[in-house]
């Protein structure tokens, strides 16, 4: 039985922004049934332990994630969910005293991707507010990250607009240090007890458009993490935003047997022999992350 450590469920392909570094679904645009939420955590209880609230969309939008969340804890999962943070004060007291709550990673790099934002201090700060409450009275581990970092360039100007970000979240915790001067790509920075904050570089999802490269690398795809879009498509990983690498649908096949089929068996043993036996892998440049 295959076990994964990261299990992504799209609660929801819309969202309220527009980032430059996140392109639009094709998809439906949509919410996941309550009634499809709970099908879906009971085919995939034996499989994790950890859901991730994450693929495409902004999971604050969802109109019952309160109940999505209080259906988790009954069922035995630890829910993570990656935000915005545009809706977060809208959202508290659906978020609050949830046990099913272990951590929300707050893309703060949203704010800089999305054309439209305003106010940046009035952003953080209310996320800020929402941070120290819910440290305060939960469990909740909270990740700032800022994936927007040109690696190549030390002296850009978005490193100038996350100084003001950075300065802001300095000053709220009294940190007696510059983030920058702790910060080693690829790790994060322990801010506070139970707050983070990680940098890397723009994330970049994969596209079929884009050109091929050897097809050598690995991945964790069907390894540690599988995921399914809010139509009860399985997917391999979370990059597959689209659903190009469709294993199956839950809604027709029990997704324990979805990820035994021929096409879910090839991919996985693919990446054993160092391969990448799909083609959206092969134009995935998160793959030579992992050599």
């Amino acid at each position: 039985m295959k076990k994964f450590k990261k299990f992504y469920i799209e609660t929801t392909s819309i969202c309220n922004l527009s980032c430059s570094f996140c392109p639009p679904t094709l998809r439906a645009k949509g919410f996941i049934q309550v009634e499809d939420f709970k099908k879906t955590l009971d085919q995939i209880k034996p499989h994790t332990d950890y859901i991730y609230f994450h693929v495409k969309g902004e999971p604050m939008l969802h109109p019952k994630m309160d109940e999505l969340l209080d259906i988790s804890h009954e069922k035995g999962f630890k829910v993570n969910i990656t935000s915005n943070g545009t809706l977060i004060t809208k959202n508290k007291h659906k978020l609050l005293n949830k046990p099913a709550l272990r951590q929300i990673n707050f893309s703060l790099h949203s704010f800089d991707g999305h054309a439209g934002s305003t106010n940046k201090e009035g952003y953080l700060a209310e996320i800020l507010d929402f941070v120290k409450e819910a440290v305060a009275t939960s469990n909740i581990i909270i990740s700032f990250r800022l994936w927007n970092l040109d690696m190549d360039n030390e002296t850009n100007q978005q490193k100038n607009k996350n100084r003001e970000l950075l300065s802001m979240i300095e000053k709220a915790f009294n940190l007696d240090y510059k983030i920058e001067e702790k910060f080693i790509p690829g790790t994060g920075v322990k801010i506070a007890d139970r707050i983070y904050l990680n940098q890397d570089p723009e994330f970049k999802w994969p596209d079929l458009k884009e050109p091929e490269d050897d097809g050598k690398g690995f991945c964790h795809a069907l390894r540690n993490q599988a995921g399914i879009l809010i139509d009860g498509t399985v997917i391999p990983c979370c990059l597959d935003g689209e659903g190009v690498i469709n294993l199956g649908n839950i809604h027709e096949t029990h997704f324990s047997d979805i990820i035994e089929n021929e096409r879910s068996t090839k991919l996985y043993e693919g990446f054993s022999r160092r391969e990448a036996v799909e083609e959206l892998c092969r134009k995935c440049g998160y793959r030579q992350r992992f050599g």
